[in-house]
Formats: structure tokens, sequence, C-alpha cells
């Protein structure tokens, strides 16, 4: 019987570069601060605190913080798109009687606000966890895979007991997910449906 599967939410499901990017840029204005939005988006993953210590004082990083997250949902969500083959990827394992569950470190607000503006339909949504941290949700789902864009996404499937797929449409080619200990390396999530189709083939989720 099916249980879940875990999928990632930035550059994995949902492209948020252009979103992300733009609420650097009025973070920019805000706090008067070059941050370099072009070059942020670039290597998505890490928690929005780490990402801020690279550019302020630990002092300032709380109150920049508070002040993104202010901003996200109004000028970030509403421009997220789907990454290709998102809907298709989902509707696999819906139609093999499976749950979809979303493990992120994006806010579980924010998260649940990117999932409903795209439209996916997912089962559960778990955010502000990353890398390790992630495996406790994917372990209380029964995950049986975890999908990701990013090293840390290896190192949650691992915590969590689950198969490590994982996409190289984040910072990360294909041979360095690999080298990295990833179980599955696939180009992107459109490769997906035709692996899990094979994989449930051979029992691995049952």
């Amino acid at each position: 019987m099916m249980t879940a599967v875990g999928f990632d939410l930035d550059m994995t499901l949902a492209d948020t570069r252009t979103g992300i990017a733009a609420v650097y840029d009025e973070l920019a204005v805000r706090l008067g601060v070059p941050f370099d939005s072009a070059a942020i988006v670039e290597r998505l993953g890490p928690p929005l605190e780490t990402e801020l210590a690279n550019w302020l004082p630990p002092e300032e990083v709380p109150a920049a913080a508070d002040l993104y997250r202010e901003i996200y949902p109004k000028i970030g969500v509403p421009v997220h798109t789907a990454m290709a083959g998102a809907y298709e990827a989902i509707g696999a394992v819906r139609g093999a009687g499976g749950r979809v569950i979303v493990v992120t470190g994006k806010n579980a607000r924010d998260a649940v606000g990117t999932v409903e503006v795209l439209g996916l339909a997912v089962d559960e949504v778990v955010g502000s966890v990353f890398g390790a941290a992630k495996g406790s949700a994917l372990a209380r789902f029964g995950a049986a895979a975890y999908v990701g864009d990013h090293v840390a996404d290896i190192e949650a499937a691992r915590a969590g007991g689950a198969v490590s797929v994982t996409v190289a449409t984040g910072p990360y080619t294909v041979g360095e997910l690999r080298d990295h200990g990833a179980d599955v390396t696939l180009g992107d999530l459109t490769e997906f449906a035709a692996w899990f189709a094979g994989w449930r083939g051979h029992d691995e989720l049952r």
C-alpha cells in the first residue's frame, strides 16, 4: 500500500526565483542594503536568516527577516510559477494512491500560499525546516521518498529513512548531486513520473 512521497518546494515544485528576487529588491530599498538578488536566487535552499547573514550584521538579521516575511505574501507569492513536470509528478503519486507531502525551509504561511496560488494538489505542508531537520516530518508522514534540488535534501531523506530523489533544477548539477550520495538523480521533474512508475514496479513503495 502506498504511503507518501515528500517534495521540497523552492526550485523543486515551484520556481520562486522571480518572487524572491523581487522581495530582496524591495528589502534593499527599505533597508538601504545592496542585496544582489540575482546571486541570491542562484543559491536558494538554506534558511532566510542564513542568507541575510551574508549581508547584514548578526544583530540586524532578525528584524530584516521579519520585514522580508511581511513583504513576501504580496510581492513574492503572486509571481511564483510551477516547475516543469510538477503537476505530473504530483499526479503520479496521487494516481498510485499515495499522499504528497511538501517539506520546505520556507515558512509555513508562504509555503501554503505558494501551493495554493499554483494549485498544487498536496496533502500536507511542513515549513521552516532545512536539511536533516526535515527528517522528522518525513518519518511522521511515512514518506517512502523525498524529492529535492539541494544537497541538504539528501540529508533530509537520510534522516527521514526515505529514498533520496534529486532534481538538477537548483544550484547543483546531476553529477554533483550524485557525488553527494543521492539515490536517484533526475534532470528535472519531467523525468519523475517514468522513474516513479518503474520504482513502484519493483515494490519499493509497498
